[in-house]
């Protein structure tokens, strides 16, 4: 059950992947994050495994880490259905762009 970026769900899924949208999952010895904060998310995780958590706490308070988003439309399923669709579509055009699709 990898995390990734949900526009790549479906593309996974035809992989036999069961994507989520947790932001750090640890599965015996694979660790993985999806988005730019979950990535500090899994840091912070992985130090507090291997360091403590107070060490990962002060790492966090040294970068000053301290995620209050201004809005919850981080995830596909709290966003609004027109703001999902608005960057699937925007995604899909890019994708077309760079493959030379269009």
């Amino acid at each position: 059950m990898p995390p990734t970026h949900w526009y790549a769900y479906d593309e996974l899924a035809t992989f036999g992947a069961k994507p989520t949208e947790e932001r750090v999952v640890h599965r015996g010895k694979i660790w993985t994050a999806a988005g730019v904060s979950a990535g500090i998310d899994l840091a912070l995780t992985l130090v507090a495994e291997t360091h403590g958590a107070p060490i990962a706490q002060a790492i966090q308070l040294g970068i000053e880490y301290d995620p209050q988003p201004p809005f919850d439309a981080g995830a596909p399923s709290k966003a609004p259905a027109d703001i999902v669709e608005l960057v699937r579509s925007r995604s899909a055009a890019m994708e077309a762009e760079v493959l030379g699709l269009d």
